[in-house]
Order: structure tokens, then C-alpha cells, then sequence
């Protein structure tokens, strides 16, 4: 096992403590130490009982407990929320079995806008910066518009620490599966009303280690050398400044941030399969044709004012998401003459967003808010590259909101609200010269090659629609606490769903829209019950949802011209069910002990296929065992995945298995600060299993095999 890496950053952490110390040394004046105030009302508890719909919050603790480096697997122990690999480390979020753009992941705010219909792109989120997370499961489309009809991730920054001065964080962390080696170096000052701070974070990891030496692509063997995926390596580099200012009811915050990645591709899932191409290069970190590069500039702004029964705020935010795919060209179209610029570039989109969203809370008495709001959204992407999969487009939606709560009792509190938006699509039409080369030199007719030279036409479509949704939320009495949400949502078609043509290599497919799709309309029922007691806790929340229109990828039967596509999938509306429940339970047990178990169910089906809906995301059970005592914490804890039987047209089951995990927390008092310090190690026995929900899952990849992980993190202020 390589775990050399531990070993060095625990020398970076000595030298790091001690500049940590010496960054402390106490002044003249005599400190005195007052008794803690414990604090019972916290924004967590406050979130999760004023919100009608199922709410979880990712605290700093929980962040640090299951931190990965990747923020979305490190999100994936919340029930109901899971991740869906895409190779070389990066994840892509599913609630409740709903991903792509019926997720909306908010930032500060405002909405994170890249290429997230793409299923092989990620976040471009800095998983070091996350402080705290909170977790909307269900229809969100009231309050963030189209994109949140599966729910909604929204990353936060922790509130300005109370004393004035410069504080600031090394952060340091391995991975022995891919040898990654991180860290991240945060700077903040905190003077009167100004709270500022800067971060920089670096990864640079290696080819990923598998438990198998072999894996099958279309009945081909292909051989995994040294257990390793050639060309899975890559870095990522990211850099953000935040700053906000308060005086009385005024606040203003300004966030900028740029995350840059650069990563393989398995040449065995890139273009033909050929074992020639996976021969060792004499190197685990180089990365080689095929990668990708993404560059993902955000900048945005909050400005906000409160009276005494108003508060107003405005969010602008700007984002610049530029993705580069290199592949050598001959892989894919034989022996065409080259392109002369950029020979290698097969793939280019640069999605420029402009958002926009006031919102005004009005407290008209003790028992009485309304809250009303609008959003704006311009996008505009342009395109690049000899491989065309999606043509370029002009995209705009606003929509106007509002919302009334009613505070019947001290306990009743009944929520509703109503919501229009519209939307525009403008698409450009493509035509495919290197197509039209290939064809010719495979013998096409004029007559073929005019039926397929056009890959994309002009598009121009408007639409429109209403969302709305009712809830309460009932403290029963002491410790009983009742959820009910019942909405109406929907989802606006994406560009891709109406005018992508081309081979998507993160799905292994010919991927194809259709212009005249409508948009997804829904209804959502959700419950949520829970009980706490000092040491005991417990809830279970079901739902069930159904759809006219919901858009999937359907089957042709339909054989592609491209090369490498094989058969064409054509997204496509159909009526769907969805239906499925989330259960936890915690036990304080004697002697620092305690237990917790977890559960999360998903069913859903197409109704007028009559057949399962594809990456259906199997059962899953947690149970974990902890001992904490006053600055240590160690849990070991067994995942249990059931098998997915329940799949769709050309889909393949997956084999469950039962995963051990383990990991331990500790916190090393410095002067004032605490040094903190934790051990992971993600399955244990080495299983080999495969993530139902993985596009690798397509060429028999299975998942990492055991990966110890250390997260080491230096806190220093100085008043």
C-alpha cells in the first residue's frame, strides 16, 4: 500500500504547529480566561425546524469527520444524498435520485452555472472552503426557480468571528489510493465592521489504484497494469477572497473565486478501446492525450438593508466556465487530414452567466412574514472543437416569487407560496465538415451525407410555467416534531435536451435532442417525523413524486454514423414515479459510546415504458459505532449496498457488498487554539465493488480499493 505521503505531511504538521505557536505569543496585557456559555439555539436546529421540507446541515464537524477532498462523497453520508462518480476523483451530487439540472447548488447565493447537464463535469467547487452546507431534499423550485426541482446544496460561509484580529488556517491532507497530496492556506482579519479573508488550495493526485487487473468494454478484455487506470492523474488549483462589511442594518459581501483542473482521461473509455493503449508510460502522475482542462471565474455580491420589519437584498453574480477536451484526432476520425489550429482539441464550451435576485421579507406582525422575490439569469455559450455534441446557445429565464408564513401557535406553522418563470431558448444551427469528410471516405452517398451533414438547426422556443407548494411543520410536544410539503414544480428542457448531437465519451453514447420537447412538470409529497431525547434521536422521512414529461434518455435502436458511437439515445418525456424514504437513528450509549444506524429507499419507474428509470440508486445502510471521549473521537462503521436488479433498457445490475470503514478524530490543545487531526481509512478489506451510479460502472470499472486518508489542520490568530 502506498501511504508514503503520511508520513511527510506529518513533518509538515510539526513545522506547521510551531509557526502556529509562535504566532500566539501573548502581549502585556494580562488575558483572563471566562467559563463557556453553551449555546442552545443554533442556526442547525433553527434551519431544520423552520423549513416545511426535510433540511440537513453539514457542519464543520460533520466536514471534517468525512472529509475527502471531494465535497460531493464528502456529502454522501447525509441520507438521501449520493454521489455519482465520474472518474479521477470528481463527483456529481444526487438527491433522492434526481441529478444533472434538477439539483441547483447555490454558492453565497447564488446558483454554481457550468456544464453540470455534462455528466462526465463536476462541481468546480473548492471542497476546503465549504464551512457549512445545508441540504434541501425535495422541490425547491419556489424559491430557486427551474434548476431545484430534486432539491438544492447551498454552501455557506460561517459568520465573522466576534474579536477583532488576524486569524487564518494550514490545512494539510493525503490520499493513498491515487497518492494525492493537498493543502490549502487560509489568511482572514476581522477589524470593526470589515471581515476579510483569502484562500488558496492545491491538489495534485496520481493514477487511481482498483482491486482488479482487468476490466471488460464491449465483450473486449482490456488489462489494468499494476492495478492502476492509466492517465487518471491530475491537479487542481483554487484561489477565493471573501470580504463583507456591516453597520446597523446595513450588510454587504463580495466573493471571487477561480478553481482551475486539469485531469485525464482512461484511454480505455476514450475513443476505441485498445489495449496498446494502456501500456505503462513509466509514470503515475504524468497526465497524456486524452484530458480535459475546466477554468470555472465566479464573482459575486450580496447588498442587503433591514428596517425594523423589512429586510431587502440584491444578489449579482457573474461566472465564466471554460472546458477544453484534448484528444488526439486520428483516434476518432481515422486518417482525415488534421485540423491546422488546435489539432487535438476535440471538445470546447465557454459558458458565460449573468444572475441577478432581490428579495424582500416584510414581518408584518408576530405571526405573519411574506416574502417576495425575483430572479434573472443570461447565459451564453460558445463551442469549439472537430468533436460537436452540443451547438451554441443563448439562454434566459427570470421569474417572480412569493411566499407567506403563518405562525398559528408556538408550535404550528403553516408555509405557502407561488411561483411563475419563463424562459427562452435560442440555439444556432451546426453544420459537421469532418463529418461530412468521414462519410465520404466510408462510401456515403450524396444523399446520406445531406441527411446527416446538419448535426444541429436553428432553435427557438419559448416557455412558461407555474410552481407552488404548501407545508407545515408541527411541534407535536417536547421532542416530536412533524414536516408535511405538498408542491407543484418544473423543470425547463436544457440545451442539451434539445439540441445535442454527438458522441458524449463521459456516457460511452451518441446522445441526441429533441427540439420539441416540452418542459417537466411534477407533484411532491413529502413527510418528515422525528424524535429526540437526551439519548436518543430518530426520523423517518418518505416521499413520492410523479411527473408528465419527465425527460430521460431513451434507446433508438437507431445505429449512429459517428464513429466510436454505436447506438443513438434520444432524450425523450415520459410519465415517471418516484417514491422512497430516509430513516435515522442515534443511541447514546454509557462510556462514551454510541451507536448510529442509517437507511435510504428509492423506487422509481417509467410509467409508460413500464420499466425502471436508469442510475436508479440501490438501498444503502449505515451503521457505525463511536467512542469519544474529551479531544479524541473513533468510529468504525459497516456500509451495506444492496444489488440493483431494478434497471433500465441496456442497463446493467450491480452486485451489492458490505464495506468497512473506520476513522478517528483528534484534537490537540495549542495555547488557544486547537490543532486537529483525522484518520481515515475507506475500505478497509480492499472489496472490489462497483457504484451503481458510476459512468466508469459502463466499462466494468470497479471503485478505489482501500485508501487510508490524514487531514491535519493548524488554526493561528493573533488579537
Amino acid at each position: 500500500m502506498q501511504i508514503r505521503i503520511i508520513p511527510g505531511m506529518v513533518v509538515m504538521f510539526v513545522l506547521c504547529s510551531g509557526s502556529g505557536l509562535y504566532a500566539q505569543e501573548p502581549d502585556s496585557i494580562k488575558l483572563e480566561e471566562l467559563d463557556a456559555i453553551a449555546v442552545t439555539a443554533s442556526f442547525t436546529h433553527k434551519e431544520i425546524l423552520s423549513s416545511p421540507l426535510v433540511v440537513d446541515v453539514a457542519d464543520k464537524a460533520f466536514i471534517r469527520e468525512y472529509f475527502t477532498g471531494n465535497l460531493v462523497q464528502t456529502l454522501e453520508h447525509i441520507p438521501g444524498l449520493r454521489s455519482m462518480d465520474i472518474g479521477s476523483g470528481f463527483s456529481k451530487p444526487v438527491i433522492r435520485g434526481m441529478g444533472f439540472n434538477r439539483i441547483a447548488v447555490l454558492e453565497n447565493g447564488i446558483k454554481q452555472e457550468g456544464q453540470q447537464w455534462g455528466a462526465d463535469h463536476g462541481l468546480e467547487i473548492d471542497a476546503f472552503n465549504a464551512e457549512r452546507v445545508v441540504i434541501r431534499k425535495g422541490p425547491s423550485s419556489l424559491m430557486y426557480g427551474s434548476d431545484a426541482m430534486g432539491g438544492t446544496i447551498e454552501i455557506m460561509q460561517l459568520p465573522a468571528p466576534v474579536d477583532d484580529g488576524f486569524f487564518g488556517e494550514v490545512v494539510l491532507f493525503g490520499k493513498s489510493v491515487n497518492g494525492t497530496v493537498a493543502g490549502s492556506l487560509m489568511l482572514g482579519l476581522k477589524k470593526k465592521q470589515w471581515y476579510t479573508k483569502v484562500r488558496y488550495s492545491e491538489q495534485r493526485f496520481g493514477d487511481y489504484r482498483i482491486p482488479t487487473d482487468t476490466v471488460v468494454y464491449l465483450t473486449q478484455k482490456l488489462p489494468i497494469h499494476n492495478k492502476k487506470l492509466k492517465n487518471t492523474a491530475g491537479f487542481e488549483r483554487d484561489a477565493s477572497l471573501y470580504a463583507e462589511y456591516r453597520n446597523n442594518g446595513y450588510y454587504m459581501s463580495y466573493f471571487v473565486s477561480n478553481a482551475y483542473q486539469k485531469t485525464g482521461f482512461f484511454p480505455g473509455a476514450h475513443g476505441i478501446p485498445d489495449a496498446s493503449r494502456l501500456e505503462p508510460d513509466g509514470s503515475s502522475r504524468n497526465i497524456e492525450l486524452p484530458y480535459s482542462t475546466v477554468n470555472h471565474f465566479k464573482a459575486t455580491t450580496r447588498q442587503q438593508y433591514s428596517w425594523e420589519t423589512i429586510t431587502a437584498s440584491l444578489d449579482l453574480g457573474f461566472q465564466n466556465n471554460r472546458r477544453n477536451e484534448m484528444s488526439e484526432f486520428h483516434t476518432h476520425y481515422g486518417k482525415q487530414t488534421r485540423p491546422e489550429k488546435d489539432p487535438d482539441k476535440e471538445l470546447f464550451f465557454s459558458l458565460n452567466t449573468f444572475s441577478a435576485s432581490a428579495k424582500v421579507r416584510y414581518f408584518g406582525s408576530e405571526t405573519l412574514e411574506y416574502t417576495a422575490g425575483s430572479d434573472f439569469q443570461y447565459q451564453h455559450n460558445d463551442i469549439g472543437g472537430y468533436s460537436f455534441l452540443l451547438p451554441e446557445f443563448e439562454r434566459t429565464t427570470a421569474g417572480v416569487f412569493w411566499i407567506t408564513t403563518w405562525r398559528v401557535t408556538d408550535r404550528f406553522t403553516a408555509t405557502g407560496g407561488i411561483r411563475y418563470d419563463h424562459g427562452r431558448q435560442e440555439i444556432s444551427p451546426f453544420r459537421d465538415a469532418y463529418l461530412v469528410d468521414y462519410l465520404k471516405q466510408n462510401g456515403y452517398g450524396e444523399e446520406a451525407i445531406s441527411a446527416y451533414e446538419w448535426r444541429s438547426y436553428e432553435v427557438r422556443r419559448n416557455f412558461g410555467d407555474i410552481s407552488g407548494a404548501l407545508g407545515f411543520v408541527w411541534n407535536i410536544e417536547r421532542g416530536h416534531l412533524l414536516k408535511i410539503n405538498i408542491g407543484r414544480s418544473f423543470r425547463l428542457p436544457g440545451a442539451n435536451e434539445l439540441a445535442a448531437n454527438g458522441v458524449h465519451h463521459g456516457t460511452f453514447r451518441h446522445e441526441q435532442g429533441d427540439p420539441s420537447l416540452k418542459s417537466e412538470r411534477g407533484w411532491q409529497l413529502d413527510v418528515g417525523y422525528s424524535y429526540e431525547r437526551e439519548w436518543l434521536s430518530a426520523s423517518l422521512s418518505p416521499f413520492v413524486s410523479r411527473y408528465n414529461n419527465y425527460i430521460y434518455l431513451k434507446p433508438t435502436g437507431e445505429w449512429s454514423v459517428l464513429p466510436h458511437a454505436g447506438q443513438i439515445y434520444r432524450y425523450t418525456g415520459a410519465e415517471a414515479i418516484f417514491a422512497g424514504a430516509e430513516f435515522v437513528l442515534g443511541v447514546e450509549l454509557p462510556y462514551g459510546f454510541s451507536y448510529s444506524f442509517s437507511g435510504e429507499y428509492i423506487y422509481n419507474r417509467n410509467l409508460d415504458e413500464k420499466i425502471p428509470l436508469a442510475f436508479s440508486s440501490p438501498a444503502l445502510m449505515r451503521n457505525t459505532l463511536s467512542w469519544s471521549a474529551k479531544d479524541i473521537k473513533v468510529h468504525l462503521e459497516l456500509e451495506s449496498i444492496a444489488r440493483q436488479t431494478r434497471v433500465a433498457r441496456n442497463e446493467s445490475p450491480t452486485a451489492g457488498a458490505n464495506l468497512v470503514h473506520a476513522g478517528a478524530s483528534l484534537n490537540i490543545p495549542v495555547k488557544q487554539n486547537q490543532v486537529e487531526l483525522t484518520f481515515l481509512c475507506r475500505n478497509l478489506l480492499d472489496k472490489k465493488y462497483y457504484n451503481h451510479l458510476s459512468f466508469y460502472r459502463h466499462v466494468e470499472i470497479p471503485e478505489p480499493g482501500r485508501n487510508f486518508q490524514l487531514l491535519i489542520k493548524v488554526p493561528f490568530k493573533t488579537k
